[in-house]
């Protein structure tokens, strides 16, 4: 079963309160196992391409059960490939730090993206969102 509603607003308000607290501006994506949209909130000044950024993350390390830097490592390694599977997904897939895998009892429930902060501020942001929750 994928994060529940509460669950989705306490994982968004800790990454960015956790933003925040560090003078990070990030939009926050979450989506489920099947890559689809749960929730999205942009902080006031976090870029406007954040939105769509934070949501390609989450989407593609959910369908691919790989958060960002493994992405990137079959990106880099099998181009023609990646773009093949990229071509099947509702949106693009972003191989990039800044996405978690929402995980309960080895089960992959989808994943958090993060964006508008560097990459690695991303997923340190996503992992205190999972944090809250006990994931």
């Amino acid at each position: 079963m994928p994060l529940t509603t509460d669950e989705t607003s306490r994982v968004i308000a800790a990454a960015q309160q956790h933003a925040a607290g560090n003078g990070w501006r990030i939009t926050v994506a979450i989506v489920d196992e099947g890559g689809l949209l749960k929730a999205l909130s942009r902080m006031d000044g976090a870029p406007p391409l954040s939105a769509q950024i934070a949501e390609a993350k989450a989407c593609g390390a959910a369908l691919w059960h790989r958060e960002g830097d493994g992405l990137a490592d079959v990106a880099t390694s099998r181009p023609a490939f990646f773009e093949g599977v990229d071509r099947l997904v509702r949106l693009p897939i972003l191989p990039a730090l800044g996405s978690v895998l929402v995980r309960r009892d080895g089960v992959v429930l989808g994943a958090v993206g993060c964006s508008g902060a560097t990459a690695e501020q991303d997923k340190e942001c996503g992992q205190a969102g999972l944090a809250a929750i006990g994931l």
